[in-house]
């Protein structure tokens, strides 16, 4: 792995982190088009790139606790108190037990799939379908969104199960975690800035978790010393810059316009990734 490829990945990870695209397919398609350019086989993948995979993943997590830095103080600071207290009345108490709840309900529904996960990261063509198939999504909830004429920005419990759910099913590649996550939220009749804040305050137990257990799990550390720490380090901070304006602007964004421009995107390029690695 050299440099170049790296700060792509790191840029790749960042965009695609939060925007609904599925950052997991992103990453699976540019690195395996990267393997053709290079004639290296796309059924091959080297314990340094699951590495970077997961520093990448470090990089957008810290993009995402930088930005929601105030709202987690306080989810944290009332769900303390609400303890305390004996009372969980407090909306950002309930807050925090709907992402503990979503946080035990994906790991739940993600960790049977985990095998299957890893196996697909060697499957284009069908990661290609799955991304087709986030797009439909996107497009579904937005149109359904669109004919309701009150929408609430206040999580509920109903909300955060299926919104949990969405997300273990997002542990496959080419399902989107945020596409999946803010589209059931839509389908549950709330608005698209609640809908994606929540989202991403729920990701944060998930990719701190799979950023710091999975390594000591998978990862051979004493393969470590022949890594790349440079490329590594760099692509990592990259992440975290762009993944930091991508949610920046994403907010403004869906507090304007419709989702379904990033459904329409994920089937364009769902389509086209399985199309071109089933010719290849």
């Amino acid at each position: 792995m050299n440099l170049f490829q790296a700060l792509m990945m790191g840029i790749v990870q960042g965009l695609s982190e939060f925007l609904p695209i599925s950052s997991s397919a992103h990453l699976v398609i540019t690195s395996n088009l990267y393997k053709v350019l290079k004639n290296v086989p796309v059924q091959s993948e080297t314990s340094q790139e699951i590495f970077l995979d997961i520093m990448l993943h470090l990089g957008t997590l810290i993009a995402v606790l930088v930005f929601y830095r105030k709202d987690i103080a306080e989810i944290i600071k009332s769900l303390v108190n609400a303890v305390k207290r004996k009372d969980f009345t407090e909306y950002n108490a309930k807050m925090g037990i709907y992402i503990i709840i979503g946080t035990v309900i994906t790991v739940v529904v993600a960790f049977p799939m985990e095998k299957v996960a890893e196996k697909l990261v060697y499957s284009p063509v069908i990661v290609g379908g799955m991304l087709v198939f986030t797009g439909f999504y996107l497009c579904i909830s937005e149109a359904y969104s669109k004919k309701i004429s009150e929408k609430s920005n206040k999580i509920d419990l109903k909300t955060s199960i299926f919104v949990a759910i969405s997300q273990g099913l997002a542990a496959l590649p080419g399902f989107s975690r945020s596409g999946l996550t803010i589209s059931t939220a839509l389908l549950c009749k709330k608005d698209r800035i609640s809908a994606a804040k929540y989202s991403f305050l729920l990701s944060i137990p998930i990719i701190l978790g799979a950023s710091m257990v999975y390594p000591f799990l998978k990862i051979d550390i004493s393969e470590f010393q022949g890594y790349n720490w440079g490329a590594i380090i760099i692509s990592s901070i990259v992440s975290g810059i762009v993944g930091y304006l991508c949610i920046k602007y994403f907010i403004k964004f869906v507090g304007k316009y419709s989702l379904s421009f990033f459904g329409y995107y994920c089937i364009i390029i769902g389509v086209l990734t399985a199309v071109f690695f089933t010719l290849y």
